[in-house]
């Protein structure tokens, strides 16, 4: 019955954006007081979790959004992204633009949380499309496959990691093992799934729509890809030193601080506003107005993922996500699968890829502990499974859409289908290995 009423409420919610033009926001929460309702939560409850949901979603990244967009925004207006661009252009040529920021994604994403990667890269990719004229979606797939499976995938993402401790496998073996099976999934679900659908008409935002420059007055090469960059300069920087200050209390706050994700983020801002501010002639006060302008930009695209963790958070306090894990675990399937599957329609009711990765975490330890599943494998199982086709009460579905600037409709056809070859391509390559190191 609770799959029934989680399945009512989402067709609500997609009825009420579509048919019903209401603001995504407003919709999420009539939806998410609609299933605390219906779910039996108890009433005094129900709005303490629609802001306990917001307030999580948001606490963790509005000020990676707002400092991205910041970033973002001088990057194009300053021509530093006109200039990346153009150097990729001319490295690759337009043939091969899409494989290399596939390449890029996939590198980036390794030490880069996903929200700040989406951020970071969107400008290059929408710099792209526009100096070139070519589609958003299609060019844009592959970089975000490629940053979604390494969040997934690999160490040391948040749930891969938690659930590596969990299962007692190999850190190492399973980043192996990830590599392997993180290839083909990004291709598939990149440049070859992308290809289907280069059709897509998409109208990015205007934000970052680089301005027309002079070459001669474009910052240089260097300047242009370390300051954009800096971000993923200063994450492998301190994910390096962490591990050499892992022993040494004193200066593993220090590198615990300076590696939080925000902070980064303000230190690059700020790095920015001089060597692609004053350095390029503009005032302080101008490069400020450009700040100003590029949160106002997402102001929605944050209040539309607030509204989607409110969501999440009342299915989570529901416990729909535990009694939907406990109904399959006596499914006659391999273990592997059946991680897959828990971790999957977790991830389609919550739309969290780490609740759904740890939730089913708790659930298939214990079966773990009495299988010879190899435990490594588990994880890029479960893992695979908690990107299954990710919709409208995902935070990564609505920055999709908002970005992009596409339809529901669109963005399930694109942003959805890619999630799911990723998971289904991600179960088949940990199957394949099964076979081969069982």
């Amino acid at each position: 019955m609770s799959i029934l009423i989680v399945l009512l409420c989402i067709v609500i919610l997609i009825l009420l954006i579509t048919w019903g033009k209401l603001n995504a926001f407003l919709a999420f929460l009539i939806i998410s007081i609609l299933a605390g309702l219906l779910l039996k939560l108890p009433a005094e409850k129900i709005m303490s979790a629609v802001q306990q949901g917001i307030g999580d979603t948001l606490g963790s990244l509005v000020s990676i959004i707002c400092l991205g967009a910041m970033l973002g925004k001088l990057v194009a207006e300053s021509g530093a992204a006109q200039k990346i661009a153009t150097v990729l252009m001319d490295a690759f040529g337009a043939r091969y633009l899409q494989w290399a920021l596939m390449i890029t994604g996939f590198i980036i994403g390794i030490p880069l949380f996903y929200g700040v990667g989406f951020v970071l890269m969107v400008p290059l990719i929408f710099s792209v499309v526009y100096q070139y004229k070519l589609p958003a979606v299609y060019i844009g797939l592959p970089m975000l496959a490629a940053l979604s499976v390494t969040h997934g995938f690999l160490p040391p993402h948040p749930s891969p990691t938690a659930l590596v401790t969990q299962f007692g496998a190999s850190m190492g073996i399973t980043l192996l093992y990830g590599l392997l099976i993180a290839i083909p999934a990004i291709i598939i679900a990149g440049p070859l799934f992308s290809r289907m659908v280069k059709h897509v008409k998409s109208a990015p935002l205007e934000l970052f729509k680089p301005q027309a420059t002079d070459k001669t007055q474009l910052p240089g090469t260097a300047n242009s890809f370390i300051t954009s960059l800096l971000p993923v300069f200063l994450l492998t920087a301190t994910t390096v030193l962490s591990y050499f200050s892992r022993n040494n209390p004193s200066i593993k706050g220090v590198v615990t601080l300076i590696s939080e994700p925000g902070l980064i983020m303000l230190i690059s801002v700020l790095v920015a506003a001089f060597t692609l501010g004053i350095s390029g002639g503009r005032s302080m006060k101008s490069v400020m107005a450009v700040y100003g302008d590029a949160v106002k930009d997402v102001g929605m695209i944050l209040l539309i993922i607030a509204g989607s963790g409110a969501l999440k958070q009342v299915l989570t306090d529901s416990g729909v996500s535990k009694q939907i894990a406990s109904a399959l675990e006596t499914w006659p399937v391999h273990p592997l699968v059946l991680a897959w599957c828990m971790a999957g329609i977790i991830r389609i009711c919550v739309g969290s890829a780490t609740v759904a990765g740890l939730t089913t975490a708790g659930i298939i330890a214990p079966l773990l502990a009495n299988s010879s599943v190899n435990a490594n494998l588990m994880v890029l199982s479960v893992g695979a499974g908690s990107l299954l086709f990710s919709h409208v009460n995902d935070a990564g579905f609505w920055l999709f859409k908002e970005y992009f600037n596409l339809s529901i409709k669109d963005t399930l056809k694109t942003w959805s289908v890619m999630e799911t070859i990723v998971a289904v391509t991600g179960l088949v390559g940990v199957m394949i290995l099964n076979s081969i190191v069982a």
